[in-house]
């Protein structure tokens, strides 16, 4: 299934059949015809609580309205992405004491400001210069990832390539990559990818996080398999990127465990 974002809050995918097997509704669509359909689809999870389906051409069009509790985890979300890393507040200079000691427990940090995190894949002595593509949300992403899943950051499992990219620049990369791909900032869906990541969240309010994991994982996979240089990191994300996006398109997948590589997290 390949989605097309045409104008509007709507999604343009592959034509879908049966669609007179959806009831009408009463709900107003200023920009849909009288022939529009409007279901809620068994196949996309109780949460996307209306669907409606246009036909055009050999396509049809998809809009989604969110649910309370879908519009209270998204607003938080855009909240989270909204806060810049500010190295002069506490809580800030807490949450990157915590990363260090989350990956490396038996080594003392010496201060903030250290060439200490260049071990960790920071590309100076001060991590905080590295956050202002992503803010603080890839700071938290870190830490949730270091918490969670801390041998791949430590670099102690699996075949390792003899070139590697800094792994924590690498983080802050994936997480300003999934907000692109997760367009959170639109009013409304305008993609398929989107709809399905608002599933996810109405499942489980840290889908962002676990999403953000799983990415990391396939980058890793994806740059050992390629034995990659640094020089190929851009093209090592355009890859992962693909492969988030091929997954969350998958019919059966309405969880983040519902996708093939969830699995290498375990």
């Amino acid at each position: 299934m390949s989605p097309e974002r045409i104008q509007g809050g709507c999604v343009a995918v592959p034509s879908i059949s049966h669609l007179s097997s959806f009831s009408k509704c009463n709900h107003s669509h200023s920009s849909l015809s009288d022939d529009s359909t409007c279901g809620t689809p068994v196949w996309r999870g109780k949460a996307l609580t209306c669907v409606c389906f246009k036909g055009k051409g050999s396509h049809a069009r998809v809009c989604v309205n969110l649910t309370p509790l879908q519009e209270e985890r998204l607003k938080r979300l855009r909240h989270r992405t909204k806060v810049q890393f500010d190295a002069s507040r506490p809580e800030h200079q807490e949450a990157l004491r915590a990363l260090w000691y989350a990956t490396y427990p038996d080594q003392e940090l010496q201060c903030l400001v250290s060439d200490q995190w260049k071990q960790m894949g920071w590309q100076g002595k001060d991590p905080s210069t590295d956050f202002r593509g992503a803010g603080f949300i890839s700071l938290e992403n870190l830490l949730f990832f270091a918490k969670t899943f801390s041998g791949l950051l430590r670099k102690q499992e699996g075949k390792r390539a003899i070139w590697e990219y800094p792994f924590a620049v690498a983080g802050v990369n994936i997480t300003f990559m999934i907000m692109q791909m997760l367009d959170l900032d639109a009013t409304k869906p305008r993609t398929f990818i989107r709809a399905v990541f608002l599933q996810m969240l109405s499942e489980n309010e840290w889908a962002f996080d676990l999403l953000y994991c799983v990415a990391f994982m396939i980058m890793d996979k994806l740059w050992l398999e390629k034995n990659a240089t640094y020089m190929e990191f851009n093209d090592i994300l355009k890859s992962t990127r693909s492969q988030l996006e091929k997954e969350l398109l998958m019919e059966d997948v309405l969880r983040i465990e519902d996708m093939p590589s969830y699995s290498l997290l375990y």
